[in-house]
Parts: C-alpha cells; sequence; structure tokens
C-alpha cells in the first residue's frame, strides 16, 4: 500500500487590516467580557456592603442586649468600643474594596469605550446611534457616569451618593461613636464626649474624602488615551 499523503499544515493569514471580518468577532468577545467584569464589580460591591451593614446591625443588636445585663456602666463602655473598633476595620476593609470595584468598573467602561471608537472605524454609519462614549479620554469615559459638576463641592456631594460615600458616612459615624465612647473612659463628661465624637466623625470623613479624591486622580491619571475626542474648538474671527 502507497503511504498516505500527508496534509500540508493549514496556515492562517494574519489580521492585518480592521476591516478584516474577522476583526468585529474578538472585539465583540473582549466587549461581553469587559460587560461581564463589571457586572462582576457591581455585584461584589453591593455584596461587601450588605455583608457589612448586617454584622454592623447585628453588633448593635448585641451591645443593645449586654446594655441590658450589664447597664451603662464602664464593663459595657469598655466592651462597646472593642466591638466599635472590630466594626471600624470591617468597615474601612469595606470601603477599601468597594473603591477597588469603583476602579475595576472605571478600567471596563475605559475599554468599551475604545472598543466602541473600533466599531465607529469598521462601520462609521452606525457612530450617531451609540448613546455611551465612542473616545476613550478620561472625559469622555467619566460620561457614562451621568452629569458630574466641574466644581469641587459637587464633586463631592456626587461621591457621597455613591455606594462608596454612602459607606464611608457610615464608617465616619462608627469612629464618632468610638471616639465618644473611648472619651467616657477616660473620665470625659458626657457633654464633651459628644462633641469629641462628632469632631472625631467629621474628621475621619474629611479623611476618606481626601483618600477618595486623591486614588480618583491616581486611577484617571493611568488611563491612556488613544483615541481621545477631537477639540471643537474654533478660533475667535480676527478683525482686519
Amino acid at each position: 500500500m502507497s503511504p498516505e499523503r500527508q496534509q500540508p499544515p493549514t496556515t492562517i493569514a494574519p489580521i492585518t487590516s480592521i476591516e478584516d471580518p474577522r476583526v468585529i468577532t474578538l472585539l465583540t468577545t473582549e466587549h461581553w467580557s469587559l460587560l461581564s467584569a463589571r457586572s462582576l464589580a457591581y455585584n461584589e460591591a453591593f455584596v461587601r456592603a450588605g455583608m457589612f451593614l448586617t454584622f454592623l446591625s447585628m453588633s448593635f443588636v448585641g451591645l443593645a442586649l449586654l446594655a441590658q445585663a450589664m447597664s451603662f456602666g464602664r464593663d459595657f463602655l469598655q466592651v462597646s468600643a472593642l466591638v466599635l473598633a472590630f466594626d471600624l476595620v470591617i468597615g474601612m476593609a469595606t470601603f477599601g474594596r468597594i473603591n477597588g470595584a469603583n476602579y475595576d468598573d472605571l478600567r471596563a467602561v475605559h475599554g468599551m469605550a475604545r472598543i466602541r471608537h473600533a466599531y465607529t472605524q469598521i462601520t462609521p454609519i452606525v457612530t450617531p446611534y451609540f448613546t455611551t462614549p465612542t473616545h476613550d479620554d478620561i472625559d469622555a469615559v467619566v460620561d457614562v457616569y451621568g452629569a458630574i459638576s466641574d466644581r469641587l463641592p459637587g464633586q463631592i456631594v456626587y461621591g457621597l451618593t455613591t455606594s462608596a460615600g454612602m459607606i464611608g458616612l457610615i464608617v465616619a459615624m462608627v469612629a464618632g461613636v468610638l471616639a465618644a465612647v473611648v472619651a467616657m473612659l477616660i473620665g470625659l463628661t458626657g457633654g464633651a464626649s459628644v462633641w469629641l465624637g462628632v469632631v472625631g466623625g467629621v474628621l475621619f470623613l474629611v479623611g476618606l474624602v481626601v483618600y477618595g479624591a486623591w486614588s480618583v486622580q491616581r486611577v484617571q491619571a493611568n488611563v491612556t488615551a488613544r483615541f481621545p475626542t477631537p477639540s471643537t474648538a474654533t478660533d475667535p474671527p480676527t478683525e482686519d
């Protein structure tokens, strides 16, 4: 019998143009991967926030039950300080992880904006139908989150309405209550302890806001714009 003929290995031509039909398949696959990553980031943020709020509420219920048995003496204040310290640590960890999830979401939105720009290059006719960014500069990417004020007070207010901002407010409240309890333990009066708790909570919230703003600027600085939004500014007419 004659030996079977060996077929030459099939060679796949490399993609050398964005107009190659295989490009759209690769882009849509990556697009769906980024959508899945964004969904996972949102899901993790909600789950972590729910875990923290559940732990916090259960700790307060436990303290309420202990108060009935121990009254509001020094022993109860010591237990309260210990429980609130645990709440504060878990709250800070939750705040940090939600911030991380938000950064993962921003990277996914940035990648999808870049992919949509490729769609507009492959089929320019679809450009008017996109309602989400088709350019990958930071100003275009953050438009997907809605209107954000250009002024610092407006940005702070917007930040407090997010999930990270809400958790930050709760963590700051826990820090303030912990400061008040510690003040009572060291012998301060009730009124002075309350004011110390208020000041401590506000300072802690300011620290979280500063940390969040610094983190956002650091992440935004790492966003590379390969397809920035074209400038629409025109030079003013000159007088003859």
